[in-house]
């Protein structure tokens, strides 16, 4: 079926990117055995019950057909675990992979695919060169950064990035992989990969976004647009007065870059998270962390994703006005990626 085109956009999308690093990595990598990285042994398609899906470009075309969507920006789904890759010059061979197959087999043949780059965070600096060969060379509309790693990205050793993506005017967004691995979690014996997802995703963008604000990078590059994907938003007010009751009593001593309280860098307009249609707190979420921050993604082809229909159950809903949704699903992520 197609629908026509609402002029809305998709923030996060994805690719089934298996194939892609075979096919683009250069040599002395392209001799490797193993690609697939960061596996936690969870069968993600539960025993068949949600099938691989194939994510052509032309695919994706259909698929935006189908809901009417204009635009998507696709990200990775092998790249979401490259955070587990131990060697820095083999994870920058990894992404260099990823985003000339992005930009080949998806960027090129439509202005209505778009995506963000991978960046091995493994080494600042190569990371900040890829950047700027993603948005210089590639057309490419930002960068994920893995949340799955043994990092946290308020570290300033990632300063030099988040300069780079703030003189380049463009994004960095936080994803997660589903995977509880390197994350603490392990002792607290999760038996099923529905407890591990459950967990994973706001737990990564908890702890990343609480790095992130402390550590002053919100303060440091006001012009950076920061993204957490993936995790719902609702959780988002209540991590705001939890940043602001520890920072009153410890702030000025284990957070002194902050010049104002973290609830007031996170309701910024250079903040943006990403919701789930179904959220029952998202009109007052919207109140709270600001109308202008809130985003719709699909989330296709994963098996936790039900585009179309989360686009429907979102325009349907009758406790957000008209301007709501077409901040949502139009305005705010045209002004996150910077799209036409």
């Amino acid at each position: 079926m197609v629908v026509a085109n609402k002029g809305y956009i998709d923030a996060d999308g994805h690719v089934m990117d298996g194939a892609a690093y075979r096919r683009y990595i250069e040599a002395p990598y392209d001799k490797r055995s193993a690609f697939q990285v960061g596996s936690d042994s969870f069968d993600r398609r539960m025993n068949g019950v949600f099938p691989d899906l194939e994510t052509t470009a032309e695919n994706w075309l259909d698929m935006l057909d189908q809901g009417g969507l204009d635009k998507t920006v696709l990200f990775p789904t092998v790249g979401l675990s490259v955070g587990f890759i131990r060697e820095p010059d083999f994870a920058a061979a990894f992404c260099r992979a990823y985003n000339n197959y992005m930009s080949e087999e998806f960027i090129k043949v439509s202005p209505r695919l778009h995506a963000v780059a991978l960046l091995p965070l493994q080494d600042v600096d190569e990371a900040a060169k890829e950047l700027r060969r993603a948005i210089t060379e590639l057309n490419m509309v930002g960068a994920m950064l893995a949340t799955d790693g043994p990092w946290v990205l308020g570290d300033p050793r990632f300063d030099p990035l988040y300069a780079e993506a703030e003189r380049l005017g463009t994004m960095v967004g936080l994803h997660a992989g589903g995977s509880l691995r390197g994350r603490g979690f392990e002792e607290y014996l999760v038996n099923r990969f529905v407890q591990s997802h459950t967990l994973a995703h706001p737990a990564a963008q908890m702890r990343h976004m609480t790095s992130m604000v402390l550590e002053g990078v919100p303060e440091k590059f006001p012009g950076l647009k920061i993204a957490y994907l993936e995790a719902g938003c609702t959780w988002v007010p209540y991590w705001m007065d939890r940043m602001d009751e520890n920072f009153e009593f410890r702030g000025y001593m284990e957070a002194p870059l902050l010049k104002k309280k973290p609830s007031e860098y996170v309701a910024s307009p250079n903040i943006f998270v990403s919701c789930e249609p179904e959220e029952r707190l998202l009109p007052e979420t919207m109140r709270i962390v600001g109308e202008g921050s809130i985003l719709y993604a699909t989330d296709w082809p994963h098996w936790d994703g039900s585009y179309p229909e989360s686009l429907f159950e979102l325009e349907a809903r009758e406790d957000l006005t008209p301007e709501q949704k077409q901040l949502i699903l139009a305005d705010n992520p045209r002004r996150l990626y910077g799209l036409e």
